[in-house]
């Protein structure tokens, strides 16, 4: 950075131009040392600049780029407020202050802290984004006087951290409102940086600024969010239990026999040991039919217990006969009709007719012989 003036006789400025080479100056003081500007200096504001006069801490003219012949036919306001008359050509002092114009960009925002929302998939969570922007001074009067003050170097760096505050309350407040779900976050960014950038250019606009571009570059969930979002994830590309298992069984099985060295015995085990571990869970899903069971089928009941039964026979109690032996006794005829039983849980002896399990062997006959 460089400010060029001439003298005439020591004491009189008569060339006034900036030449920038830092790239980061936002604005820069013309160094007077203490002398005074001529009538009729020239002025050179070259493109990307804009220069603005200040007298006695008011702002005066503003030139934006081109040659200038400093007389009062284009400095309205500084005539005004030295109430020149119109034949003064005499020399004067004021403060000249050169604003960068042209777009400072490739500047860096990101949230410091997580921005608390409610997603209406996940709830109450937290998030981070960053990004980047570009700035420029759309009116450098009104800049001057809301940041610079009497500041005779301004750098960007000097503005870039209220910015980057401006923005993340913007993007917060509107993240926080926009109802838009996480996961959808990311295919809408292009949109949320237009309405963000439009909230901020609002505020900055106050400060004779505007941003011309804005970006969000990425959107992040806290890592202990995106580890369940991974699980959950991975459970949905799983879907059933059931099937995940045989679905790992089957690649790890191909892993093995792909592995022609050394592995070949236990890629072989691993192998058949994952086949009958896959063979023995698809019997277990399947019936006896090779049918599908399903996953709440209940378990068969037990089987019933069978009774036996004891007979009572000239003052003698004999026994205990199955169902089948009872049978084989009344087609024999050594079990009648009245012939007294007893079987657990029975109240008292009965008599065979008044039992119903046993009086259906008295009316239930077989058929006929062959050949009868």
């Amino acid at each position: 950075m460089m400010g060029i003036f001439d003298f005439l006789t020591g004491e009189f400025i008569d060339v006034i131009h900036w030449v920038d080479d830092t790239r980061d100056t936002m604005v820069w003081r013309f160094e007077r040392e203490g002398h005074e500007i001529k009538y009729g200096a020239k002025l050179t504001v070259r493109e990307g600049q804009s220069a603005v006069f200040v007298h006695e801490g008011q702002l005066a003219d503003v030139f934006t780029p081109g040659l200038y012949m400093l007389e009062t036919n284009n400095m309205p306001v500084l005539t005004t407020l030295n109430h020149w008359d119109h034949g003064f050509k005499s020399p004067f002092k004021s403060e000249i202050y050169f604003v960068n114009t042209t777009r400072f960009s490739n500047l860096k925002w990101g949230t410091k802290n997580p921005i608390m929302l409610r997603d209406p998939e996940f709830g109450p969570t937290r998030l981070r984004a960053f990004g980047s922007y570009t700035v420029k001074v759309a009116d450098p009067a009104r800049f001057l006087s809301e940041i610079v003050g009497t500041d005779g170097e301004f750098t960007m760096d000097e503005i870039s951290y209220q910015i980057r505050n401006i923005i993340v309350q913007a993007f917060s407040r509107i993240i926080a409102g926009s109802g838009i779900p996480v996961l959808d976050m990311a295919a809408n960014t292009a949109d949320l940086g237009k309405l963000v950038a439009a909230e901020i250019s609002k505020v900055v606009a106050e400060y004779g600024l505007t941003i011309p571009e804005f970006y969000i570059e990425n959107i992040s969930l806290p890592p202990a969010v995106e580890e369940a979002l991974d699980k959950r994830t991975s459970a949905g590309l799983a879907g059933d239990l059931g099937k995940f298992t045989q679905y790992s069984a089957a690649e790890a099985m191909t892993a093995a026999a792909k592995n022609p060295s050394g592995g070949a015995g236990i890629g072989a085990g691993l192998g058949m040991g994952m086949g009958m571990a896959m063979a023995q869970q698809m019997a277990n899903q399947q019936g006896p039919w090779g049918g599908s069971s399903q996953a709440d089928q209940a378990a068969p009941p037990p089987p019933p217990v069978e009774h036996v039964w004891h007979i009572a026979e000239g003052g003698e109690t004999k026994g205990p006969f199955s169902k089948a032996a009872m049978g084989r006794m009344a087609s024999d005829g050594n079990l009648t009709r009245d012939t007294y039983v007893w079987t657990a849980g029975q109240d008292g002896w009965l008599r065979a007719e008044d039992v119903a399990e046993l009086a259906q062997l008295f009316t239930v006959l077989p058929p006929p012989p062959p050949g009868a």
